[in-house]
C-alpha cells in the first residue's frame, strides 16, 4: 500500500469516529428533548423540513442535495425512534409505492402497518393503532385518487405533511423474456400509466389477458406463482417476491408522479415554505365560484390546485378541493380564510404543512 492512500484512509477513518461521536451526541440530545416534552408529539415536519433545507443550503457537494436530503432523514428517522417508537400506516402490502412514499419521508427506523384500503389507513391512525398514514391523493398522469379525497371530506384527521415520489413501473416475471407472458397482473393506475409502452413492446397483447390486482405488490405476489404471468410494479417488489425483470421504466411518462399526503392528528406550525389545503362549497349560482375564490386574489394567496368532487350530499352538488400557498397562520392567509368562510356554504381546513 502506497503512503498516500494509507494517508488518505487514515483520514476517513479518523472523520468516520468523528461522524460516530458527533450522530452519537445528536440522538443523546434527541433522548433529552423527548424528555422534556410534554405533548408526547415526536413527529415535527415543520421542524424536520427547516433542518433538511437548511442542510441543503449548506452542501458544497460532491454529495447531491437529493441524497443529503435521505442521509438526514435517516439520521432524525433513528433519532427520533429513541424518544418514542413510531407507527406509520400505509396502503400494503410491502413492496407497494405507498410504503416508498412512507420510508421516502420518515426514513426506516419506523414500524410500519400494511393496510388492504386506503380506508383502513384512514381508520387505523382515527384509532391510534399507528401515529401517521401515507396515503396516495393523486398522480401526475392519470389525476385524483377519489377515495383518499372523499375520505379527507368525512374524517377529522389533520394533513401533516406531503411526499413526491417519483413513479417508475417495471414489468417483472419468473424468467426476464417477453415471448412466455400470456397474464398481466396489474393494479389499474400502474396499467393505465403503461399502456402505451405495452402496445408498442409486446407484439401478443391482444392474446394476453390483463388480470386487476389490489396493489403493485399483489400483482407481483401473483405473477410469482403463475409461469405465464408477468406484474406491473416496483423494482423493489421484484426483489420480494425473486421476481426477474423484464423491463425497466414502462410509464409512458418519464415524469410519472405520484402525491402522496400524510395523515395524523396533531397541527403542524409554520416552517416559512407552507401549503394550506381546504375543501369548500358555493351555493349553485351565476358567479358562484369566482365570487368564493375572491378572497385569495385579494390577499395575495396563490392557488396551486383546484378539483371538484361530488359532495354525496344531493343531486349535482360539488365540493371543491383548493390546496394554497402559505400556512394558515400567515397573516395574508389568515384573513382571506376570514373571507372565505363568510362566503362559503361550507369551508373545511384539512390542514397546513411543509410543502415539497
Amino acid at each position: 500500500m502506497s503512503e498516500e492512500l494509507k494517508n488518505l484512509r487514515d483520514q476517513i477513518d479518523a472523520i468516520d469516529n468523528e461522524l460516530l461521536q458527533r450522530v452519537s451526541k445528536r440522538a443523546e440530545l434527541a433522548q433529552q428533548i423527548g424528555k422534556i416534552k410534554k405533548s408526547g408529539i415526536i413527529y415535527r415536519p415543520e421542524r424536520e423540513a427547516q433542518i433538511l433545507t437548511r442542510m441543503q443550503e449548506q452542501n458544497r457537494g460532491p454529495i447531491s442535495n437529493k441524497q443529503i436530503k435521505q442521509l438526514f432523514i435517516e439520521i432524525m428517522s433513528v433519532c427520533r425512534a429513541l424518544e418514542k417508537p413510531m407507527s406509520v400506516a400505509y396502503l400494503g402490502p410491502s413492496g407497494t409505492f405507498s410504503e416508498d412514499a412512507a420510508l421516502k419521508r420518515f426514513g426506516n427506523a419506523i414500524t410500519t402497518l400494511a393496510c388492504d384500503s386506503i380506508d383502513e389507513v384512514f381508520r387505523a391512525v382515527e384509532s391510534d393503532t399507528a401515529n401517521y398514514g401515507v396515503v396516495p391523493v393523486e398522480n401526475s398522469t392519470e389525476g385524483a385518487v377519489s377515495r383518499t379525497m372523499d375520505l379527507l371530506l368525512q374524517t377529522s384527521l389533520i394533513i401533516c405533511g406531503e411526499i413526491q415520489l417519483a413513479i417508475h413501473q417495471f414489468l417483472m416475471a419468473q424468467q426476464a423474456g417477453l415471448s412466455h407472458i400470456k397474464k398481466i397482473y396489474t393494479h389499474p393506475q400502474s396499467f393505465a400509466q403503461c399502456h402505451q409502452w405495452l402496445r408498442i413492446n409486446l407484439p401478443q397483447i391482444s392474446d394476453i389477458a390483463f388480470v386487476t390486482s389490489a396493489s403493485n405488490a399483489d400483482a407481483a405476489r401473483q405473477a410469482a406463482a403463475d409461469e405465464h404471468g408477468a406484474a406491473i410494479a416496483s423494482k423493489r417488489a421484484a426483489e420480494l417476491f425473486g421476481l426477474s425483470i423484464c423491463a425497466e421504466n414502462i410509464e409512458d411518462d418519464p415524469k410519472n408522479t405520484t402525491r402522496f399526503l400524510v395523515i395524523g392528528k396533531q397541527m403542524v406550525d409554520v416552517s416559512g415554505k407552507d401549503k394550506t389545503s381546504l375543501i369548500m362549497s358555493t351555493n349553485n349560482h351565476s358567479g358562484a365560484i369566482y365570487k368564493l375564490l375572491e378572497p385569495l386574489a385579494q390577499y395575495g394567496v396563490s392557488m396551486s390546485r383546484l378539483e371538484s368532487r361530488p359532495s354525496r350530499a344531493g343531486l349535482w352538488q360539488y365540493v371543491f378541493f383548493v390546496d394554497i400557498e402559505g400556512h394558515q397562520q400567515d397573516q395574508n392567509v389568515a384573513a382571506a380564510l376570514v373571507e372565505l368562510r363568510n362566503k362559503a356554504a361550507f369551508l373545511k381546513i384539512l390542514g397546513s404543512y411543509p410543502a415539497t
